[in-house]
């Protein structure tokens, strides 16, 4: 009876050591197959690609812009290298290197300005890790020479007696628009800057639409072109006189590319000032700034300009800025101050 008990007992013994056994085995299994819980914002963090983390404007911005939403685009472009303080100011660097991004992509318009489609191409450069050589292109500005305008490309460029043009500068991306000239023959002053010649098709053609009668007659001059031009009026006027309606070589907004002279049959296609008493030139005058277009010599701001008023004489600054500076009968130069 003894012996019974005792060999149930072993067995049982037994039975239990071996469960016991196989339930440490299976907890060890455990803790060797299973990992850790990892933080999941942590793994997010080192997996999750870098250009994820920069979150892009939606809206456009330009120069003297200021707020979170540019300093979100200085730090993308401190990702592509572009050694720029990311201070929330859309200030003279910021545009250096827009412009000269700008300048590196071929499907991009030049302007210095960030909209939609400089948006679109940045996303991508992010995405693909896309080389960019910041400063191949345009130059980085030298604030030792102020006088001369550092960044000629962007459609928000001040040129006038105190800042001129640098030497050999010609603008890119010149075309002759589809509007009205009150002459056949090409010329060079038929042209614009893309950016602008299709601001100016626009402007014509809601025009036309009002029975307008609006003509192209001077854009785009050389350095060498509008050294003749003053001169001849020097000749003629004297330099003093000639220089309160023509502007130096290197001090003209026709060399940028952004400015067009228009006229009518009304003042027999002249450049008068009595063109912005037509029904054209006041035409202009409400709605050029729909359209991109400043009337840049407006009448009252000679002091100002140091021009005298020229109603005929479009720039091309783009649509926000235009709206600023025509509703509030100001100047390029009181804007960008």
């Amino acid at each position: 009876m003894f012996k019974k008990s005792f060999t149930v007992a072993t067995v049982l013994f037994a039975i239990l050591f071996l469960i016991t056994a196989c339930s440490d085995s299976a907890s060890e299994d455990q803790q060797t197959t299973e990992p850790a819980p990892t933080n999941q914002s942590d793994n997010q963090d080192k997996t999750e690609p870098a250009h994820n983390q920069l979150q892009l404007p939606q809206e456009h911005l330009q120069k003297n812009d200021t707020g979170d939403a540019v300093q979100s685009l200085q730090e993308a472009l401190h990702k592509i290298d572009y050694s720029i303080d990311p201070n929330g100011t859309y200030d003279s660097m910021t545009t250096w290197a827009v412009t000269d991004y700008q300048m590196q992509q071929e499907s991009l318009p030049v302007t210095g300005i960030f909209d939609d489609d400089t948006r679109s191409s940045l996303n991508e450069t992010l995405e693909n890790n896309t080389t960019i050589k910041p400063g191949s292109e345009l130059e980085k500005p030298d604030n030792d020479h102020s006088n001369i305008v550092s960044n000629p490309h962007e459609i928000l460029s001040l040129i006038n007696k105190e800042n001129s043009l640098p030497d050999g500068f010609e603008p890119v991306n010149l075309v002759v628009p589809d509007v009205r000239f009150p002459f056949e023959d090409f010329l060079p002053k038929k042209q614009m800057r893309q950016v602008a010649a299709t601001a100016l098709e626009n402007m014509f053609e809601a025009a036309d639409e009002e029975g307008l009668e609006l003509f192209a007659q001077s854009g785009y001059r050389s350095f060498d072109r509008q050294d003749a031009i003053f001169a001849s009026n020097v000749q003629e006027h004297g330099e003093e006189a000639a220089n309160n309606f023509s502007a130096r070589p290197g001090e003209s907004e026709h060399q940028t590319g952004l400015t067009m002279d228009v006229t009518s049959p009304d003042v027999d296609f002249r450049l008068t000032e009595e063109f912005g008493e037509t029904d054209e030139g006041q035409w202009l005058e409400q709605h050029a700034a729909e359209y991109g277009f400043i009337i840049r010599y407006p009448e009252g701001k000679e002091d100002i300009t140091q021009y005298q008023y020229e109603p005929w004489h479009l720039r091309y600054v783009g649509e926000k800025a235009a709206t600023d500076i025509m509703e509030q009968a100001i100047t390029l130069e009181e804007y960008l101050r």
